[in-house]
């Protein structure tokens, strides 16, 4: 009878002693219920969500330099960069230093590898990861992260609603980038040339972007049309698709 609730329960039970099933129904929720806090729960869930997320980003990234090393615009570019450095150049071991041709293909293997992780810049999803971008990081930062958006969306409403200012380019991007419903990582992973023609059909205007809308929808129909396994799966919805009712005598 140390605990408050407890101590409550009992002397509840001694003034009401015929709600039988209700003291038995206390009793035993209290004996059963688990003791551990809701807030460590919390805690282990979010850090266990953020080492797997973590792990995970670092697997799609090595995917992606693995990838790279194996396409030939990058990794003769990588071997001719090791190569100048004297990287590939190394005189040839000799007696017990000498090692097996394996592990001297293994050795260049990582050397063009390292040399394209330092020398390429991946964007969008395989991305080097980064600790801040965690779920942990995100909750601590949330803070920080409103108080920023809301100075940043004052400057915004002071500048070019306001004061009338004219867009910048990061602007008129930022503006592009929303009407496509793309988030920031999406959006970098595009190449250069692709934001150029963005910029010079001066798609922040809404007009304009949903003249290039309505141009993308029908040029991926074309594509579609051509395309000959569309071709094939409209020709099998249409014969022998789903749900199709047949009175075929066996």
């Amino acid at each position: 009878l140390q605990d408050e609730e407890t101590r409550k329960d009992y002397d509840y039970m001694l003034d009401h002693p015929e709600e039988y099933y209700r003291h038995y129904y206390h009793y035993y929720s209290r004996r059963l219920a688990p003791k551990v806090d809701v807030r460590i729960v919390i805690l282990v869930t979010v850090c266990a969500i953020s080492v797997f997320q973590f792990f995970s980003w670092w697997s799609s990234y090595n995917e992606a330099i693995n990838y790279l090393a194996t396409v030939p615009k990058y990794r003769i570019q990588a071997t001719e960069i090791a190569r100048q450095q004297g990287l590939l150049n190394k005189t040839k071991e000799k007696g017990k230093n000498r090692r097996s041709k394996e592990e001297i293909r293994e050795e260049e293997e990582e050397i063009i590898k390292d040399i394209i992780k330092n020398k390429i810049d991946i964007k969008g999803g395989y991305q080097k990861p980064k600790i801040y971008d965690i779920l942990l990081f995100q909750i601590l930062l949330a803070p920080f992260y409103l108080c920023k958006y809301i100075v940043w969306y004052c400057w915004w409403i002071y500048c070019f609603t306001i004061k009338g200012q004219e867009y910048g380019v990061e602007e008129k991007l930022y503006i592009i980038r929303r009407y496509m419903n793309m988030s920031q990582s999406q959006f970098d992973s595009l190449e250069d040339h692709q934001k150029e023609i963005f910029l010079e059909r001066q798609l922040w205007i809404r007009e304009n972007y949903e003249v290039y809308k309505r141009e993308q929808e029908e040029e991926l129909k074309k594509k579609m049309a051509m395309d000959p396994r569309w071709k094939r799966y409209r020709r099998w919805m249409k014969n022998e698709g789903p749900g199709r009712l047949t009175f075929i005598d066996d």
